[in-house]
């Protein structure tokens, strides 16, 4: 690695210092949150909007007619998780999602400190992921929303605004409820998957599929819980791309995220893909902790009464390459306890 020249901090002292500790840090959550959104969204404009726009379905605004358009969205979101978490692992740990961050703070030590500014990062990267998508889409979009006679500007570009962000479905009329308990329950499901997945006192994952793995997992969540409320199960993920898409003009639709039309009718929404996946996360984690870490824990504690005391918290800070081959950094070492910090992702 010594003979890659870096492009930037090339000296030593302080620059060196910054970028390895908590600025390296928000770097990569920053750049894997933006490769996650840049291929998430990106392939929800192929399907709403490229494919379509580009003759390769039956009309200029037909989507969604089978089932395999979902599956299309389902499977590129779960490769834009993994390719995210193989990006930037190596250095934060790829959250790459704000429910993560609060859960491993809650239950796993991360640092309370870097909550917040982990939290923004994933949040801008979302953001410019979302720039990145409608400047490459643009021309698709305006083709569909121009067919479909839904001009961004009166708020009812619902199709291409649903490239960026997420809405419920009209069942549930303009309620709370239902969307909230679906964002709790989906980011539930994430977090335990993550947790086990990165728990090497479980059936861990080898190698360093541990990203793919956690990809499998969202593609599950999509395609189990994904029609009530698009299944956001990320803060950043939703806020991001809807705050570029409020700027971009999509208007009410985005922010406060109000609809009514066709049958379908929602106002402020904004703030439940927010809310329902913080919760979630925390819950998830507990669940896991309770039916499955508690038991791994008492385990360990009987094998440490007939040989002796097992090492435990010999965790690396990120950034300091102290890990083991094939784990996404913060992950649990084979002779460690359930309790040191943990800095993975979905």
């Amino acid at each position: 690695m010594a003979d890659i020249t870096p492009l930037a901090f090339r000296g030593e002292g302080r620059s060196v210092g910054r970028i390895s500790g908590l600025w390296g840090e928000l770097l990569s959550e920053f750049f894997g949150t933006f490769v996650l959104i840049a291929f998430g969204d990106g392939v929800v404009a192929v399907a709403v909007a490229g494919l379509p726009g580009s003759g390769r379905t039956a009309g200029p605004t037909t989507i969604f007619n089978a089932a395999g358009d979902w599956l299309l969205i389902t499977w590129g979101w779960a490769m834009a998780v993994a390719f995210g978490v193989w990006v930037a692992g190596g250095v934060s740990g790829a959250h790459l999602n704000p429910a993560v961050t609060l859960a491993f703070a809650v239950r796993r030590r991360f640092s309370w400190a870097k909550v917040l500014p982990y939290m923004g990062a994933q949040v801008v990267g979302a953001f410019v992921g979302a720039a990145l998508v409608f400047a490459v889409y643009h021309n698709a979009i305006d083709a569909f929303n121009l067919a479909n006679k839904t001009p961004r500007s009166g708020g009812g570009a619902l199709a291409t605004y649903s490239i960026f962000a997420t809405f419920p479905a009209g069942y549930f009329h303009g309620g709370y409820a239902g969307p909230l308990i679906d964002q709790i329950v989906g980011t539930a499901f994430l977090l335990i998957f993550v947790v086990a997945v990165i728990d090497l006192r479980n059936t861990a994952v080898g190698s360093n599929l541990a990203p793919l793995v956690i990809g499998l997992g969202v593609a599950a969540i999509g395609m189990s819980y994904g029609a009530n409320a698009g299944y956001a199960i990320n803060p950043a993920r939703d806020f991001g791309p809807r705050l570029f898409a409020y700027f971009a003009g999509f208007g009410k639709v985005a922010l406060p995220g109000s609809y009514n039309s066709g049958g379908l009718t929602f106002s402020d929404y904004f703030w439940i893909p927010i809310v329902g996946p913080l919760i979630g996360g925390v819950i998830g984690v507990v669940l896991y902790d309770l039916f499955i870490g508690d038991i791994l824990h008492a385990r360990l504690k009987m094998a440490e009464e007939g040989e002796g005391p097992i090492p435990e918290s010999q965790l690396a800070e990120p950034g300091t390459g102290a890990q083991a081959e094939g784990t996404i950094p913060g992950t649990r070492q084979p002779d460690e306890s359930e309790t040191p910090a943990h800095r993975a992702r979905e």
